[in-house]
């Protein structure tokens, strides 16, 4: 799996839809942490390719929230974005927003840990260090029994993305954790340039 687009495009085709710095954070994010997934399930040949779907998955959420993964085949397509592409991004609705099933490991592993970045985002602004560096397993899982703390993301999902990949909830996590560290110092600095 390749992609035709560069990462100026992906980037200016987010940045297109998507005006407010929480949803581009979160695009960088899920991409560098698809980068980090490739490499880790020896895809790393398709590295690029799972970080664009990453990068992309929610390019319609902003603009278009009661149309999520149903406007998006239209707006990829303006980018001359490839039907792999297409397909990748709006699996990770599957269920939820659409009826595009996650078939290729990038595609169960995006729809898997969309939702865990978030909570894990949002318990790293918890911490004192603001950092997903030294978060544990054992703190992001009292986070996710809390169900009040961020209650938007969803535990089911991320429950069902493991359930998916035929990993643990504690495997899930650990990779996630490990795939966000891999990237945090760069997209910081990316959404410092962007201010």
């Amino acid at each position: 799996m390749k992609t035709t687009l560069t990462r100026e495009q992906g980037l200016e085709a987010l940045k297109k839809y998507n005006k407010e710095p929480f949803h581009i954070l979160h695009g960088l994010t899920v991409e560098g942490t698809m980068r980090w997934f490739a490499k880790d399930q020896g895809f790393e040949d398709e590295a690029d390719f799972w970080a664009m779907a990453g990068l992309l998955h929610d390019i319609d959420f902003e603009m278009y929230p009661e149309q999520h993964c149903l406007k998006a085949p239209e707006l990829l397509r303006e980018t001359g974005a490839e039907e792999e592409l297409i397909h990748a991004v709006c699996s990770h609705g599957y269920g939820l927003c659409c009826d595009v099933k996650p078939e290729h490991p990038m595609e169960k592993i995006l729809f898997a840990a969309d939702e865990l970045t978030g909570l894990v985002g949002a318990a790293a602004k918890m911490r004192p260090s603001k950092s997903v560096m030294d978060m544990e397993v054992s703190s992001l899982k009292k986070k996710f029994k809390d169900k009040r703390f961020a209650a938007g993301c969803s535990r089911d999902v991320i429950k069902e993305g493991a359930e998916m990949l035929g990993w643990t909830l504690e495997e899930l996590m650990e990779k996630t954790i490990l795939a966000m560290r891999s990237c945090e110092e760069s997209v910081n600095k990316e959404m410092e340039s962007c201010q």
